[in-house]
């Protein structure tokens, strides 16, 4: 048996062995998948989120922009970090973001004016202005998620970003700083979160109908779970994502790609029955870019080319009459708007004619049932959710928000297909109903 002496030197030595184990592996932890809540801003209805950034962590409001190319905030008030640092010139932060070049800056260096420091392109998608501004990188922190509720609070040190001058935030909700692009970039949130801990380059989408009741935002795979005991990752319909070869951003450079995401409508099909569309305006033209059908966050309602909106809407007027729905005047901005009184009500919202965006085969479509295609703007009149958009749009059909609500959206950008559940509501669960009550 050994002396005491070396008993207590032996013990010791184990538990300095056992605390180091346990440091290092609190250090090494790895998130499957990380979480961010979603609001919806009743007055612009633009969704928003908070990213906690800089040191010390100040949580930050931007609105979510689904096809923006990076997260860029508002570095001319009150942007104070001890962990801020820019992008310097020729450096391979500068290649991930397709810098434009040097930038110089001619007053006092702060966030957002350095010398030596790469330059890249910052759009506001909401009021489609760009500027120019300069890349850095500061500590961002975020929860994990089991898929059911948060878990521990994760960082990453160097998460790349853009400084923007505060007239870039006209048009943005009241209190948003900037906006968060979740676009097909090396430089957007889903890339750098995946890079950052090695998950899935895929992340999920889920908006919330309610202006008082919080959405969700998934990056890394499933499960995605909801209240009822309902994950969403399951039963999932696929179609695949194209790319724009030719840039949807408000400024760009020549042969840069669209960061959008497009998926490939054939055909659309109201009350099940076919709708006569000029169907060269539903494929992306390889050498302009227009046409096509993308996905968005940033318009509040699915946007169609004239003659896309007039057909959709004679056909839905056509069937809702035969259900002796009645028309009634339009309300701003809405064409097409109908009497409540003879609408009966479902899980999935207004009994209404159904619209159907066939996909890649008439089995693969994607359904919008009354909740998500009629807006109450009225004690008694329910509205068309979709709008004109002229007779020459940059793309033919833009799905909008309201169409996406209570629809979870998971975006597999390694394999480019989009899975999406349509509405949740039938099964008996909403966006609203992730637990944000942390398990940590």
């Amino acid at each position: 048996m050994a002396p005491p002496s070396l008993q207590f030197l032996l013990s010791s030595s184990l538990l300095v062995l056992l605390l180091a184990s346990l440091s290092n592996a609190k250090h090494s932890f790895r998130p499957k998948a990380l979480v961010l809540p979603i609001s919806k801003d009743a007055s612009t209805l633009q969704y928003l989120t908070r990213i906690n950034q800089r040191t010390p962590l100040v949580s930050v409001t931007v609105v979510v922009d689904l096809g923006g190319q990076s997260l860029w905030v508002d570095c001319d008030q009150g942007y104070n970090s001890s962990t801020y640092y820019p992008a310097r010139c020729h450096s391979s932060q500068c290649s991930l973001a397709n810098s434009l070049g040097c930038s110089e800056c001619y007053s006092a260096p702060k966030p957002g004016c350095n010398n030596n420091t790469c330059g890249v392109i910052i759009d506001n998608t909401v009021t489609r202005t760009a500027t120019t501004g300069q890349l850095g990188s500061d500590v961002i922190s975020i929860q994990s998620t089991d898929g059911s509720t948060p878990g521990r609070v994760v960082t990453v040190s160097k998460f790349l970003f853009a400084c923007a001058p505060t007239s870039l935030l006209e048009g943005l909700a009241s209190g948003a700083k900037g906006m968060s692009g979740l676009g097909r970039t090396r430089i957007s949130l889903p890339s750098q979160f995946a890079s950052a801990f090695s998950f899935n380059k895929t992340f999920a989408i889920c908006l919330s109908s309610s202006t008082s009741s919080n959405g969700v935002l998934f990056f890394g795979s499933g499960p995605y779970k909801f209240l009822q005991n309902v994950d969403a990752s399951t039963n999932l319909i696929y179609t695949k994502l194209y790319i724009n070869p030719v840039s949807t951003a408000s400024a760009y450079s020549s042969g840069d790609a669209s960061a959008e995401y497009f998926i490939g409508v054939n055909s659309i099909n109201v009350s099940g029955n076919a709708v006569p569309l000029n169907k060269s305006l539903l494929s992306i033209n390889s050498s302009d870019g227009y046409g096509g059908t993308k996905i968005s966050t940033v318009n509040p309602y699915t946007v169609m080319e004239t003659s896309i909106y007039k057909a959709v809407t004679k056909a839905f007027i056509k069937a809702a009459v035969a259900r002796n729905i009645t028309r009634v005047g339009a309300v701003s901005p809405f064409g097409v708007c109908f009497s409540s009184q003879n609408v009966g009500s479902t899980r999935v919202g207004p009994a209404v004619p159904t619209i159907d965006l066939v996909l890649e085969s008439e089995n693969v479509y994607w359904r919008i049932f009354g909740a998500n295609s009629m807006v109450q703007v009225g004690n008694n009149v329910l509205c068309l959710g979709f709008m004109d958009g002229g007779s020459n749009p940059r793309t033919s059909i833009v799905i909008g928000g309201y169409q996406l609500e209570d629809n979870l959206l998971q975006f597999n950008l390694a394999n480019s297909k989009l899975g999406f559940s349509s509405s949740l509501l039938f099964r008996q669960t909403t966006c609203a109903n992730f637990n944000f009550t942390s398990s940590a």
